[in-house]
């Protein structure tokens, strides 16, 4: 199997990280070079979920990589052509609007801005609790762009958050390897595990 130069980019749904972590480890295990790349609220805050240095730490150590967490560390990797594919996971509808309306501020944006100038995947795996109400229509125009694809997903708890959508994460290796070959991965939309 080819190796694959992965950006791994995180967002704040710091809920989520503990079943995005293990996805990032499948991709390592399977001998991707993976490089991560944290917004600056996902790189720098401390939760309830967890510390951000710890997070940090377990990052670096599944990557075997430096997080680029500044602008200026994200802009090279399009003109560098550093990077096969971006995932951003977890994405949150804030990351959502700014990709949608073309908004490159933080380490994440700029990112897909400076990769996608280059004609290759950029994967969304979505963690919003608005996505089925305010970020519905980033997510679609974001689906009608050309190189963006989306790892399947579903309404997370349709009876008390029912505007929350989350990507199914165990879905990240497949999702990856369709949009490499450019075709979203079918179904999108999944039923609750």
């Amino acid at each position: 199997m080819k190796k694959i130069n992965i950006g791994f980019a995180l967002c704040g749904s710091f809920c989520t990280f503990s079943e995005v972590l293990p996805e990032m480890k499948n991709l390592a295990d399977e001998g991707h070079n993976i490089i991560p790349i944290m917004s600056f609220n996902a790189f720098s805050t401390d939760t309830r979920f967890g510390k951000a240095q710890e997070f940090r730490s377990r990052i670096e150590d599944i990557s075997n990589n430096k997080i680029i967490a500044t602008i200026n560390e994200a802009e090279p990797i399009g003109p560098k052509k550093l990077l096969d594919i971006l995932i951003i996971e977890p994405c949150t509808g804030n990351t959502l609007a700014k990709l949608a309306n073309g908004i490159a501020d933080t380490p994440v944006t700029l990112a897909a801005k400076s990769h996608l100038r280059n004609s290759r995947p950029v994967l969304i795996a979505v963690s919003s609790n608005d996505a089925l109400a305010g970020a519905a229509k980033n997510i679609g125009h974001l689906m009608n762009y050309k190189n963006v694809f989306f790892v399947p997903l579903r309404q997370d708890d349709h009876i008390n958050k029912p505007a929350s959508v989350v990507a199914d994460f165990t879905k990240t290796s497949q999702a990856m390897y369709k949009a490499l070959e450019n075709i979203q991965m079918q179904p999108l939309l999944t039923e609750k595990r």
